[in-house]
C-alpha cells in the first residue's frame, strides 16, 4: 500500500486537476487490489477442499467405522459428508463469482458492493466450516461412545453413578475439547483469510472516501 500511500499526500497536495487524475489512478489500484485479494480467497479455499479430500483419502473413516461394527452410522455419515461437499462447492463457486464481480466492474459502488459482499461470504464459510466441526466433533463422540469397546469401562462407571458425577465430568471434558479444536480452527481460518479481508475493508475504506 506504500505506492497508495504516496498517491493520496500527492493528491491532497496538488492542483484539482492532478486530484482527478490521481483520484482515478487510486480507484484502479483499489480495484486491482481487491481482485487479487479475491482471487487469492479463490485460490486458497480450492487448495483447503483439496487438502481435506486428500486426508480424507489417507484416513479411511469407513474402516474406522467397520472396526467399531457401527455400520448402521455410515449411511448417515455419507449424507452429511454429501451435504458438506456441496455446500463448500457453493462457496468456491460463489468465491469465483465475487472474483468475476470485482476483476469486471467500473464503478466505484459497485465495487464497494461487491467487496462487502465478499466479506460476508467469507465470514459465513468461516462459520459454517466451525459449525461442521462442532457438529462432526459431538457425532464422533457419541459414535465412541456408543460402539467403541475401549469405552467399556467408563459406560460401566456411568451406569453404577447414581449422582451422575461421572457424566458431568464426562461432558466437561468432551465440550473443553470441542472448546480447543474450536480455538484452533479458527485460528486457522484467521491465518488463512483474516489478512485478505483486513486488505479488502482497507479498500473499501478508500474507495469511500474517493466516493464522497
Amino acid at each position: 500500500m506504500e505506492e497508495l500511500d504516496l498517491l493520496k499526500k500527492a493528491w491532497q497536495k496538488d492542483t484539482q486537476s492532478f486530484q482527478q487524475v490521481t483520484e482515478n489512478e487510486i480507484y484502479k489500484m483499489l480495484h486491482k487490489n481487491s481482485s487479487s485479494s479475491v482471487k487469492w480467497i479463490l485460490i486458497i479455499s480450492i487448495l483447503e477442499l483439496a487438502l481435506w479430500t486428500l486426508m480424507n483419502v489417507i484416513f479411511n473413516a469407513d474402516e474406522y467405522i467397520k472396526q467399531m461394527h457401527a455400520e448402521e452410522m455410515m449411511i448417515y455419515l455419507k449424507v452429511l459428508n454429501y451435504i458438506n461437499w456441496a455446500v463448500i462447492l457453493w462457496f468456491i463457486y460463489r468465491f469465483y463469482t465475487n472474483y468475476i464481480k470485482i476483476s469486471t466492474t467500473n464503478s466505484t459502488k459497485q465495487l464497494m458492493h461487491d467487496i462487502l459482499k465478499t466479506r460476508k461470504t467469507v465470514q459465513n464459510y468461516v462459520w459454517y466450516n466451525l459449525g461442521m466441526v462442532v457438529v462432526s466433533s459431538v457425532l464422533g463422540f457419541v459414535m465412541a461412545f456408543l460402539y467403541s469397546p475401549d469405552l467399556g469401562l467408563i459406560k460401566d462407571q456411568i451406569a453404577q453413578d447414581e449422582g451422575n458425577g461421572t457424566i458431568i465430568k464426562i461432558v466437561c471434558m468432551l465440550s473443553l475439547v470441542m472448546i480447543v479444536f474450536l480455538v484452533i480452527f479458527w485460528l486457522f481460518y484467521k491465518l488463512l483469510y483474516g489478512f485478505l479481508l483486513r486488505r479488502l475493508s482497507n479498500n473499501y475504506k478508500e474507495l469511500k472516501k474517493i466516493d464522497l
